[in-house]
């Protein structure tokens, strides 16, 4: 399954939980894996608490990991100023595989999958799920 999400870049987290539970739920797979990919260098999937403290938190961090407003040598080859996007998402990694159980992503309590779209300004951001399986 294949669906798009608006971003504002910068560091925006979207939840895409329910799509990704969608996507199990419509594939018929009750015990298996089901992997998440956003197409794109600039940004990453992962599973996190989508709580408003830890998302500031996240971003603070990741800041001090690769500064967006710092000198990359990215800059200077393409001349655009994403080069810290391409850092983070590498560290992060474009895709999440979660497994399935009774028909389900196998998350915990407070445990969400979660696009973060690190380029400079909006973007349309494709996200892959895949889910295989026993039915």
């Amino acid at each position: 399954m294949k669906f798009e999400v608006s971003t504002k870049g910068h560091g925006d987290i979207i939840d895409l939980t329910v799509e990704v539970s969608a996507a199990v739920q419509r594939s018929g797979v009750t015990e298996g894996l089901t992997t998440v990919f956003v197409a794109g260098s600039t940004a990453a999937v992962t599973a996190m608490e989508n709580e408003e403290g830890l998302k500031r938190d996240l971003k603070r961090i990741l800041e001090k990991i690769a500064p967006e407003g710092a000198d990359y040598e990215h800059h200077r080859r393409w001349g655009d100023r994403n080069g810290n996007a391409h850092i983070l998402s590498a560290l992060i990694g474009p895709s999440l595989t979660v497994p399935v159980a009774a028909g389900r992503p196998r998350l915990g309590a407070w445990q969400q999958v979660v696009l973060i779209d690190f380029d400079e300004g909006p973007r349309t951001r494709e996200i892959d799920v895949t889910v295989v399986g026993t039915k």
